[in-house]
């Protein structure tokens, strides 16, 4: 892949965001006593939070910029997943301060990869038609 494609600066410290925010909950879910619904809630949640860091990851070691954009997806995909199953939580009455904070957080993150997968499509339509036009010329 380019490598301008992503900027490196930003790309490792989101990966470190996405990560920390996955220990983050890990520990949070520590916390919370479980019955037979909330251990599938939390078994969710891991894997899904988990998932947000390992696939960006994976995304930034894109082979080319559609698998990069698909990666992404993934990763967008897994964000929205991580901000239900807190808000389950918050609906079953584990609200606090710390689930709140987790929430924000993850909702930010999934505004940066939503707004990155926007932004990296427009990039890759422009570079093809770009192409093309020179390529009629």
């Amino acid at each position: 892949m380019e490598n301008n494609t992503i900027n490196t600066e930003f790309a490792d410290a989101f990966k470190a965001r996405t990560k920390k925010q996955a220990v983050s909950i890990i520990k949070f879910l520590k916390n919370i006593k479980s019955n037979e619904e909330i251990m599938v809630i939390k078994n969710q949640l891991i894997k899904c939070c988990t998932s947000v860091a390992a696939n960006y990851r994976a995304a930034c070691r894109g082979r080319s910029k559609a698998d990069f954009i698909s990666k992404l997806g993934i990763v967008h995909e897994e964000a929205d997943e991580v901000l239900f199953w807190l808000e389950l939580l918050a609906d079953l009455n584990y609200a606090s301060p710390e689930l709140e904070k987790l929430t924000k957080e993850s909702d930010e993150i999934l505004r940066v990869v939503a707004k990155s997968v926007a932004t990296s499509r427009n990039n890759l339509v422009n570079s093809k038609n770009k192409t093309l036009t020179n390529s009629k010329n």
